[in-house]
């Protein structure tokens, strides 16, 4: 008798863009349709700051809170490759913490970019600005406007990091989840 062992490579894919591009709405409909993913941290470190009284985490104290953010990113990675499925979907990964600190010209400590060097993902779709499903809410204090140049510095960062940005474009869920899915 004669076996045959396939190889399966963990494949911990990120969806990135600028705030409002429909990354959390692919997450929570690859979450229905059965695939492990992680959300957004970010509006868990926002509103944890708000319940104690620090209205806008990222305004007051930037460091504190992508520090906190990159520690809860590093967090998802390792849990991504303990997961049993071979593929984790994850809502933004380590290199957004850079982009953000570059976009709102803050400096920061060797460990974030060590971070972004040493976490790598197998791979990275972006999402377009997209004005006609853009919304503001209470943690997403952004404009469009805004939103689009920190989708240039998250363009910019990735590709500092090696990462090959797969573009998805504007289109209905079910189709942009179709065209993920085709390109995995």
């Amino acid at each position: 008798m004669r076996f045959i062992f396939r190889i399966v490579q963990k494949q911990i894919i990120v969806l990135l863009g600028g705030p409002g591009t429909g990354k959390s709405t692919l997450i929570n409909e690859l979450v229905a349709r059965g695939f492990c993913c992680y959300p957004e941290i970010s509006r868990q470190v926002t509103m944890k700051a708000q319940q104690e009284g620090i209205e806008q985490l990222f305004l007051e104290k930037p460091l504190l809170f992508s520090e906190m953010l990159l520690e809860g990113r590093i967090q998802q990675y390792k849990n991504a490759l303990n997961e049993p499925d071979n593929i984790v979907f994850i809502d933004r990964g380590i290199p957004d913490v850079v982009a953000y600190m570059d976009y709102i010209g803050d400096e920061y400590p060797e460990y974030f970019t060590k971070a972004c060097e040493d976490y790598k993902y197998t791979k990275t779709f972006i999402l377009p600005p997209w004005e006609e499903i853009y919304q503001s809410d209470t943690e997403r204090y952004e404009n469009f406007e805004q939103a689009v140049k920190i989708q240039e510095h998250l363009i910019e960062t990735y590709k500092k990091y090696g990462y090959e940005l797969i573009g998805v474009p504007k289109d209905t869920v079910e189709n942009r989840i179709l065209y993920i899915l085709d390109k995995i």
